[in-house]
């Protein structure tokens, strides 16, 4: 596949993720996914959880650096200058739909505000949003497919390869869940695990 072509289907697919995700980041993560390892192959789940573990881990929004470092990934074996190409053209395919959408909604936001429509619409998306934040941590887990006609889930075992990363996940959610620790001193905590158990 040459090159233009690539840069025109990653341009019109995180343009369509930009265009459908509601709720942020994290709800576009399934989004991504799908389409980045299940649509087009273009990186494998480990991969993928690599990604979100440094989009996570880096400054700026999660779906951008998602969007930045999948169009460098999908290119950079071409030239390492496609890669910068391939990620700029990602991110401002993901960025673009939201920038035209509020740039819209602006001027009639406050038209719309208090009517029974417009907040019907808000509730709706509300709940729909948490289940896309809880779909994307679900799916760096498990692996869901058919198998002789019947479902099968299986753990992502790039992911969690061994007790170790359960250990590293199970104290993560407490410490987050039971005693409010901030994401930056987990990401951070993890970081030093890994060095020190891997």
């Amino acid at each position: 596949m040459d090159e233009l072509t690539l840069l025109f289907q990653l341009f019109t697919t995180f343009f369509l993720i930009g265009v459908f995700t509601f709720g942020g980041g994290y709800a576009m993560l399934s989004l991504i996914q799908s389409e980045v390892v299940l649509g087009h192959g273009w990186l494998s789940e480990g991969e993928f959880a690599d990604i979100v573990a440094i989009s996570q881990s880096t400054p700026g929004p999660i779906g951008i650096n998602c969007a930045t470092y999948t169009g460098y990934e999908v290119l950079n074996d071409v030239s390492p200058l496609m890669g910068v190409i391939g990620s700029t053209v990602a991110t401002l395919a993901l960025v673009l739909p939201s920038f035209i959408i509020v740039l819209m909604l602006v001027k009639a936001y406050k038209a719309f505000l208090g009517n029974r429509y417009f907040d019907a619409v808000m509730s709706g998306l509300r709940p729909a949003v948490v289940g896309l934040i809880g779909a994307a941590a679900v799916i760096l887990v498990l692996n869901f497919s058919w198998a002789d006609g019947a479902p099968r889930i299986d753990i992502i075992e790039d992911n969690f390869p061994d007790w170790k990363s359960w250990a590293l996940f199970g104290a993560a959610l407490v410490a987050s869940m039971k005693f409010k620790v901030g994401p930056i001193s987990i990401i951070c905590a993890g970081a030093l695990a890994g060095l020190l158990l891997y």
